[in-house]
């Protein structure tokens, strides 16, 4: 037998690759958060404000018609009071 060295073949190995992945973010995105954050506070601020002042002139209106319906209750009590009076008056002429 004659010594050869064994030969080991090997298959070519293949070739590494890597992948690179680039995300870029537009610096706008956070900016643009802040300014609708902004906006929809100042709507909910306005909101409220007009909200409060409808009901500051429901109340005031409210108190108005109270004050002259006690008015007209008033002119009435004296009107009934007018009418007893000359009702009286009357009652006593005639019993003269």
């Amino acid at each position: 037998m004659t010594d050869e060295p064994a030969k080991v073949e090997r298959a070519p190995e293949a070739p590494t690759t890597t992948t690179t992945i680039i995300r870029e973010r537009g610096s706008s995105s956070g900016a643009t958060g802040m300014i609708m954050a902004l906006i929809l506070l100042i709507l909910v601020a306005g909101g409220i404000y007009l909200f409060s002042q409808g009901t500051k002139s429901e109340t005031a209106k409210d108190d108005a018609i109270a004050g002259a319906a006690q008015s007209v209750g008033n002119a009435a009590g004296k009107v009934g009071d007018a009418a007893q009076d000359a009702s009286n008056n009357l009652k006593d002429d005639q019993g003269n």
